[in-house]
């Protein structure tokens, strides 16, 4: 195929392999690579690496790609009851015009997948405060993790809200549960974490900020803040250093503490951004079971309600 494309502003500065796996279908890194390389992907009619970051305006050209995107299993939507409508509606935090901010409890997705489950977006498509709109996921929140979510309420606060956490213009603040003691009290990680992309081998740089709150020899409570956004970051982090994160099934030193929680004791406890020189800050409050889990460590947080 032979096919022109003009970037648009909600694609500015994201990188070239990025938006071909957005825009055109989910091809491998290395043929992302190859294409770039023999000058089959043209950026304003010049060759440019898979690191080279678009901007609006720029054209890109795709001359004779042979690829067939496989056809994956549809997506299931989830069907919710209107006690589960209820239920959600009443952890949110803030509803404006433009997006809502919840306290999104553990155990729920934000999007749905192949199989039919429950998740954040089918929810609120259901609800009122989202009647004539749909709601747009903006940012990522694992699963098993609580705490502040936001989603947009139509296409260009979506477009905004992406861009702000693309640009680490929003800060974010976690809390943890972290087995054992960590030695040292504030400090920066900043690892090579590696993740897997099929058979291909992922290295990403990962950056968080932390400060511990409270500690003992049994247990720790962190601030996190993380500057990069990678997949499983905290968590992965706090593995490495030898202080797994109470409830983390996937990363844990040995299965002596199994079962001790049911839960994953990490939670998004505050995000802050500006808009037009507006500040917004949102504050989620812990889960019984985190709160629970506190006292019996015996650890205190003196904003805990």
């Amino acid at each position: 195929m032979n096919k022109s494309y003009i970037v648009d502003s909600t694609c500015n500065d994201m990188r070239i392999d990025r938006w071909m796996r957005l825009n055109i279908g989910k091809i491998p890194q290395g043929l992302i690579e190859k294409y770039l390389r023999t000058g089959k992907i043209k950026i304003n009619k010049k060759k440019v690496k898979s690191s080279h970051k678009i901007k609006k305006g720029d054209q890109i050209n795709i001359f004779n790609i042979e690829f067939k995107e496989r056809v994956e299993q549809k997506k299931i939507k989830f069907l919710p009851t209107k006690e589960i409508i209820k239920s959600n509606e009443d952890q949110i935090i803030d509803d404006n015009d433009n997006f809502v901010v919840l306290n999104k409890a553990a155990g729920i997705s934000v999007q749905g997948g192949t199989k039919s489950k429950k998740n954040l977006v089918d929810i609120f498509a259901k609800s009122e405060i989202f009647k004539g709109t749909k709601p747009y996921s903006v940012h990522r929140l694992d699963k098993d993790t609580s705490g502040v979510f936001i989603m947009a309420k139509n296409r260009e606060s979506a477009q905004l809200l992406t861009s702000l956490f693309r640009l680490r213009k929003v800060h974010k603040t976690y809390l943890a549960i972290c087995q054992g003691e960590i030695s040292k009290n504030t400090g920066v990680w900043d690892d090579d974490l590696i993740r897997y992309d099929g058979d291909k081998k992922l290295v990403e740089k990962a950056k968080t900020i932390f400060k511990v709150i409270d500690k003992n020899s049994e247990a720790s409570l962190l601030e996190l803040k993380p500057i990069t956004g990678r997949k499983h970051q905290l968590r992965k982090q706090l593995f490495a250093v030898g202080n797994p994160i109470f409830g983390d099934t996937k990363y844990k030193l040995s299965k002596s503490d199994k079962g001790i929680n049911k839960n994953l004791m990490l939670h998004s406890y505050q995000i802050k951004f500006k808009i037009n020189d507006m500040k917004h800050t949102y504050s989620a409050l812990l889960p019984e079971y985190f709160k629970k889990l506190l006292k019996s460590k015996r650890l205190s947080f003196s904003n805990l309600k």
